[in-house]
């Protein structure tokens, strides 16, 4: 999609009541270059806070605002998504965006999951850093309707869901470009994503040598 422990239960605020056959279903769009524990840490309290029945991780083919052609291909993101979410009954992925190729526009895979789930109530799971590129997204105002925003937002104190749009995450001080960084220099990156994906990256080589652009934008 375009791009500390919770609380016991949400502000009654956040999201309407939902019908009784509905589900609580959260969509956690990205590019994912790689996936990092701090994906995994933000999904994990977003899942809690939110009182989800359901959250599924939704990789993008070719995000709209990042072109510039640099880091892994979508299969292999998509692969490594998988191994980040492993067994863990929480979470599954889609590659709904993967599949469907070309620019991924987050109101395309929101009008399918409505389809699929007229009953649910969506959550559009997105990162702080994205709030000031949202009047750039394709139909934004229907991207609004059709699912409840979601904003997960690092803070060393607070936790749970505010009375807006907020989810407090844990603050965990990595991003997948400092991951793309140290594979290319030869460091480690224990710690900073999971085994599985860890494994993955050195099997298939990724990330040894910078592509694109030389200066490459901070990403989450």
């Amino acid at each position: 999609m375009e791009p500390t422990r919770p609380s016991s239960k949400p502000a009654k605020a956040f999201a309407p009541t939902p019908l009784d056959n509905s589900v609580r279903l959260g969509l956690f769009g990205g590019t994912f270059d790689p996936p990092h524990v701090g994906h995994l840490l933000a999904a994990s309290d977003a899942f809690e806070a939110l009182e989800l029945d359901r959250l599924v991780f939704v990789p993008n083919a070719i995000q709209p605002l990042k072109t510039d052609g640099s880091g892994a291909s979508a299969p292999d993101r998509l692969e490594m998504v998988r191994r980040l979410c492993h067994d863990d009954p929480r979470f599954s992925v889609d590659s709904i965006e993967v599949d469907r190729g070309g620019l991924s526009f987050t109101v395309d895979t929101l009008r399918e999951y409505r389809r699929r789930e007229p009953n649910a109530a969506l959550f559009l799971l997105v990162g702080e850093d994205v709030l000031g590129s949202l009047p750039s997204w394709r139909e934004i105002s229907v991207v609004m309707e059709l699912a409840q925003l979601a904003v997960l937002t690092r803070h060393a104190a607070k936790t749970g869901v505010d009375q807006g749009r907020r989810v407090w995450t844990r603050h965990i001080d990595v991003s997948s470009t400092e991951v793309r960084a140290r594979v290319r220099a030869g460091w480690s990156i224990n710690g900073f994503v999971p085994d599985q994906v860890a494994g993955y990256i050195a099997e298939r080589g990724l990330y040894r040598e910078a592509r694109g652009t030389k200066q490459e934008a901070r990403d989450e």
